[in-house]
């Protein structure tokens, strides 16, 4: 009979399941996890220091490039931030937008995390049904912003700009002709409104239809009942938010605690676990997809039956319009001190926090009155996330590693910041 040997072994950083450019020092005895030690910092792009040398606009597409799955989330964060400082709020129109879009993009890292998670642990069908549903709303961010991943859309006063009245349809090509371009057009003869209403109908059934394929499938319970589990005493300590928190039973959500944007006027449940497993952590993440359905449903409706601005008339952070450009030199004048110089910002600190996919994501800020902030601090739900990783993985087996990162849900952006 062979002799158990504990050894050391390097689980990352190029490992497929390592979601990133994370390294884990493993320590086992046989194949049983005795330590593990996680090691970042390959992809540290020193995020705060750069956002404390440019004009506060510029900073925006840095929230993007954070957790790189909930983009338009963390540019929320840090727009609350500088309005907080500047002691101004958007108009409603801009906040039932935001509202839209933060929940769009909650569906799009939820969808991102089940492809990932069941490709970690053997199952394809599901990544390639849940990248079809992302396509689908990545359209709808490039409708808005004319990016796909990155699309620096909101801004301190409001957004970009308002929803389109045309849907951009789909050209043809060699993958997508004749009856397949019909179909796939079908949705996107009327507006971005009318494009979100259809797709959320349609949702419901794709998320079914995941489920079908996960939850009840004993191989899946197999590998995720009864694994990484966190009872919510130790759960709160730990600092979990987000569904890692919900996921062990207690139900705390920003959107409904210290409600934000329209949160307080939308309709939605917080759904919890009971045993803080990663099944549990499934489940929520698969219902809070169709709670994000049912928010940008009741703001499509909203926004259908009131029009108005989406920038605050605040020149000061607002740029002036084409036309009042080309009419105006002192409004060309502006126009280029706003995108070169930026805005000074009244000396201050705050802290702003919303409801990221992940969990609690906040940026605290302070300023000294200059056109650049003094100091940015964020706090991204991952990296606490990731320090429980020693906690949760003792004791259990090598090949449920897999299944405990992608429990976490973990960005390596955000992590590194």
């Amino acid at each position: 009979m062979s002799e158990i040997r504990n050894f050391t072994l390097n689980f990352g950083p190029q490992h497929p399941a390592a979601h990133g450019a994370l390294r884990l020092i493993l320590e086992l005895n046989g194949e049983t996890v005795e330590r593990a030690d996680p090691h970042i910092g390959l992809l540290h792009r020193a995020t705060e220091k750069l956002a404390e040398t440019k004009p506060f606009n510029h900073s925006i597409g840095y929230m993007d490039r954070l957790d790189y799955m909930s983009m338009m989330c963390n540019e929320h964060a840090y727009v609350r931030a500088i309005e907080h400082l500047l002691d101004i709020e958007a108009p409603e129109r801009a906040q039932y937008i935001r509202t839209m879009y933060d929940e769009i993009t909650r569906i799009l890292n939820h969808l991102m995390w089940v492809a990932s998670n069941a490709l970690d642990l053997g199952a394809m069908t599901v990544f390639l049904w849940a990248f079809r549903e992302r396509e689908g709303l990545l359209d709808a961010y490039e409708a808005v912003s004319g990016a796909r991943m990155h699309p620096t859309y909101y801004r301190p006063g409001g957004v970009y700009r308002d929803l389109p009245e045309q849907m951009p349809k789909l050209a043809e090509s060699r993958w997508r002709k004749g009856q397949d371009l019909e179909r796939m057009n079908r949705w996107r003869n009327g507006s971005l409104l009318d494009y979100l209403e259809a797709f959320t109908g349609d949702f419901f059934d794709r998320v079914d239809d995941y489920e079908t394929m996960l939850t009840d499938n004993r191989i899946w319970k197999q590998r995720t009942v009864g694994i990484g589990e966190v009872s919510p005493e130790r759960a709160l300590q730990m600092g979990f938010t987000g569904p890692m928190l919900r996921g062990s039973g207690v139900a705390w959500d920003l959107r409904k605690k210290q409600p934000y944007a329209k949160y307080a006027d939308v309709d939605f449940d917080i759904p919890v676990g009971s045993n803080g497993d990663c099944y549990d952590r499934y489940l929520v993440r698969i219902e809070e997809c169709r709670q994000s359905a049912r928010i940008i449903q009741q703001c499509i409706a909203w926004l259908r039956a009131n029009p108005g601005p989406v920038m605050l008339k605040n020149f000061k952070v607002s740029p002036p319009t084409r036309t009042e450009m080309k009419d105006d030199m002192e409004a060309l004048i502006h126009h280029f001190k706003l995108f070169t110089e930026g805005y000074c910002v009244p000396e201050g600190e705050a802290y702003a926090a919303i409801e990221a996919p992940k969990g609690e994501f906040g940026c605290y800020l302070i300023s000294d009155g200059a056109n650049k902030p003094f100091r940015v601090h964020l706090r991204g739900p991952a990296f606490v996330h990731l320090s429980a990783m020693d906690e949760m993985a003792r004791g259990h087996m090598l090949s449920d590693i897999p299944a405990l990162i992608a429990t976490q849900d973990i960005v390596l952006g955000e992590v590194d910041r």
